[in-house]
């Protein structure tokens, strides 16, 4: 598995197959190997990159909270597509991993070539929700403290970590949000956009709806008999969905 080193920090990744780059970014709690039931078929015809983000994993961090943040993960998502050659690539990920999609996307546009907001959010418009949010993602943080790597998020079984101090300071860091910068600018997304959640993921409808309708050029696809992992409840219709929308934006 290749790693880089940036901002203190030693980031994991993988490639998986050849063609026009996709990276992939995990839920909060997860990690890469969430992705194991795409890396087949999506690596056929693309060039599908997975990491570790900042704490999860493999990726291994130094015990600071300020190594932890949404710029941070910006600059490992930008160093992991250098690293890999890639001038642009598709834009995607899941939970936590949509939400840092979307914040690099605005970042970066010029470094995507379509966007993936998979059983994602993009945030919240009043302070009181986001201030709710954020207080959830404290108490995440302070039950790892407490308790260990029992009360990690549950995952798919392939998820593996090995320090719950590193999974509380991206609980704070990464999970939790610094503003409302995100949601108020998804009107200015031009990309081909797939916004896809399962049909039983409850907490996310609301929010898949709302992206459907703000970004410009997005598509919305519901997953039958999926929960918040889409993409490992019901692999192939997600499959499916994902290759159907990449071929439509030509990439």
């Amino acid at each position: 598995m290749p790693t880089l080193t940036l901002n203190n920090a030693l980031i994991h990744y993988q490639t998986h197959g050849d063609g026009h780059p996709i990276l992939l970014s995990h839920a909060y709690g997860a990690s890469a190997n969430m992705w194991q039931k795409q890396i087949p078929t999506l690596s056929q015809k693309y060039k599908l990159i997975t990491w570790d983000m900042r704490g999860h994993g493999k990726s291994q961090t130094p015990n600071n909270k300020n190594a932890y943040s949404r710029n941070l993960t910006i600059q490992d998502m930008t160093a992991i597509l250098n690293s890999c050659g890639a001038e642009k690539a598709v834009i995607g990920g899941l939970s936590m991993g949509g939400y840092m999609s979307l914040a690099f996307v605005m970042s970066q546009p010029h470094r995507a070539s379509a966007l993936m907001l998979l059983d994602s959010g993009p945030g919240f418009k009043k302070a009181e929700a986001l201030q709710q949010w954020n207080d959830q993602a404290e108490r995440q943080a302070q039950a790892l403290e407490k308790k260990g790597l029992t009360a990690k998020p549950k995952a798919p079984p392939e998820v593996q970590h090995t320090d719950a101090q590193a999974l509380a300071h991206a609980a704070r860091g990464m999970l939790a949000q610094e503003d409302t910068s995100v949601i108020f600018a998804l009107e200015t997304i031009k990309l081909p956009t797939l916004v896809l959640a399962g049909e039983n993921d409850k907490p996310f409808l609301a929010a898949t709806n709302y992206m459907a309708k703000k970004i410009p050029n997005a598509e919305k696809i519901i997953i039958p008999n999926a929960g918040h992992y889409a993409n490992y409840d019901e692999p192939k219709a997600f499959n499916n969905a994902v290759l159907t929308f990449l071929k439509k934006a030509g990439v």
